[in-house]
């Protein structure tokens, strides 16, 4: 994998990555027979049913499909999931080998619209868009994702779409199902982590270099957040750093 760009002041590695738009095409990666289809599975003993699939056309390192389960009674917001970023292990440092294989997903208000003409407009496609981007990653950067980890959109980091602010994610374990869903052990020994994508403010992930991911966490839990995205969700830390600032 390569090596950290630089650290943050809470003492995690960063990493930069230059754009691969003059690498060669890769064919994709299907996966072991079967392996997709425990992960549906999976997703649908804990969760609930597949509605739909975004199925990708054109593949490049990995295949990556998305999943749509829509909302119920019960639980008032849709689920999006990744296949195929566990087809190939990620470059994970030494030590931390567990992480080699992973999943991601994300919670959506069951308002958010999602079919394929709502889907042209990037302020509903955004989601779908990073979940790919992503699952891609580690495997075109020969890096990992794991837990905590946040990627902004860009450097500076932009917003998402128009309609928002939020400009980049964190991944962390679920907690939307019991804590069995977070894992899945795959017929042939592997296991699979599942990770949700939580997206962030640049205030945010800059608090969370300079403390860590927990003193975000804890933020966060201090306002209404959760894993439901919210586009005008109260930002976490903002408020604390404008009265720091008033008091200088």
């Amino acid at each position: 994998m390569p090596n950290p760009t630089e650290y943050s002041p809470s003492g995690q590695p960063i990493y930069r990555y230059e754009s691969r738009e003059e690498q060669e095409w890769t064919p994709p990666a299907y996966g072991q027979e079967g392996w997709s289809e425990k992960i549906e599975e999976h997703f649908q003993k804990h969760i609930g049913p597949i509605e739909s699939v975004f199925h990708e056309v054109i593949s490049d390192t990995i295949h990556i499909d998305v999943h749509f389960i829509k909302p119920t009674a019960e639980r008032d917001y849709q689920v999006l999931f990744t296949t195929g970023m566990s087809y190939l292990p990620m470059s994970t440092p030494e030590g931390l080998e567990e992480h080699d294989y992973a999943e991601l997903m994300i919670c959506l208000p069951s308002s958010w619209p999602l079919s394929q003409e709502a889907i042209q407009d990037e302020n509903h496609y955004w989601p779908i868009r990073w979940l790919k981007m992503l699952a891609r990653l580690p495997h075109e950067y020969h890096s990992w994702l794991g837990p905590g980890h946040t990627v902004p959109n860009g450097d500076p980091a932009d917003p998402f779409a128009s309609q928002t602010k939020l400009s980049g994610v964190m991944l962390m374990p679920p907690t939307i199902a019991d804590p069995e869903f977070s894992t899945l052990k795959m017929d042939s020994g592997e296991t699979v982590r599942f990770y949700s994508v939580l997206p962030l403010y640049t205030e945010e992930m800059n608090y969370k270099l300079r403390h860590g991911a927990e003193a975000l966490i804890d933020k966060l839990e201090k306002t209404a957040f959760t894993e439901v995205v919210d586009i005008d969700r109260k930002n976490a830390v903002k408020s604390s750093l404008l009265s720091f600032w008033k008091r200088r």
